[in-house]
């Protein structure tokens, strides 16, 4: 049944006028069929407190988060989920009963991608995740939370690697690239080969060609859809997964909270193909 007047969902963050979240919400509630709205508000550093209440002032049902409010909008929710208290980081808020709930749905969204694109189970596994910025760190709480068996960081700085291996609590630990080449997955986390980066004056933090068959080796990149180095890890025999699988599961997990019911992952990712001009 078709909601008329519905709720207004939307993004929040600066700058967003580049963000896929507005397309891929909008194709999630034309394939429900729900008269939902969807926006992007630019808000700048210092202004989540301010967001937050207008969710509820406004009734505003969600909000997707992006830079630079993901840790200032988690001290000024009502309530965490428990990824977004471990990271201290919110990419997602849910209006409840008149309260604000902050949420992390990077990690969730990446191990739904994994399962649907490679149906696998991090269960038992030893993971290698490079970098050690926000989106390594919701790499890291999750499968640390999906029980995988190790979760290994490589990153150029030792006190920020310690730091995110320490969100997986007793399986974590720092690495060196080196160690990749014996991971069950790989997960680059860094912005290396990213469009509208300089990629020649960056240095990946493994050689990937040095993977092989039996290996995952997943980037995160979502644009260009296939990174140089995703590029050399599958020519070594390696399983590569590309970032438009976490890019889109995150936010049908959000879509799912907001409405309560399934959200349609093929529509959106066509959306968002056909938003990066590969559909």
């Amino acid at each position: 049944m078709t909601e008329r007047n519905g709720p207004v969902v939307g993004i929040i963050g600066s700058p967003v006028g580049h963000s896929l979240s507005p397309v891929l919400q909008a194709a999630a509630f034309e394939a429900m069929g729900l008269a939902w709205t969807t926006a992007a508000f630019d808000v700048p550093v210092g202004g989540g407190a301010a967001a937050v209440a207008a969710m509820r002032s406004l009734s505003i049902r969600g909000l997707s988060v992006t830079m630079p409010l993901k840790a200032e909008v988690a001290r000024a929710v009502d309530r965490l989920d428990p990824a977004a208290r471990s990271l201290d980081s919110v990419n997602c808020l849910s209006l409840e009963g008149g309260e604000v709930v902050g949420l992390s749905t990077d990690g969730a969204g990446l191990l739904a991608s994994l399962r649907r694109e490679v149906d696998l189970d991090p269960s038992g596994m030893q993971v290698v995740v490079l970098g050690s910025g926000g989106a390594a760190r919701a790499v890291v709480d999750a499968f640390a939370r999906a029980g995988a068996a190790g979760v290994a960081v490589v990153a150029r700085r030792p006190d920020a690697a310690q730091a995110c291996a320490s969100l997986a609590g007793a399986v974590g630990r720092v690495a060196t690239g080196a160690e990749a080449s014996e991971a069950d997955i790989i997960v680059n986390a860094t912005p290396i080969g990213m469009a509208g980066t300089d990629a020649a004056a960056a240095e990946s933090l493994i050689d990937p060609s040095t993977l092989s068959a039996g290996q995952i080796a997943v980037d995160l990149i979502y644009h260009p859809r296939l990174t140089a180095w995703l590029e050399s890890a599958a020519a070594s025999g390696a399983t590569g997964v590309g970032g438009l699988g976490m890019l889109v599961h995150q936010a049908a997990i959000q879509i799912e909270r907001w409405t309560g019911e399934i959200a349609p992952v093929d529509a959106m990712w066509a959306a968002a193909e056909r938003a990066l001009g590969d559909g």
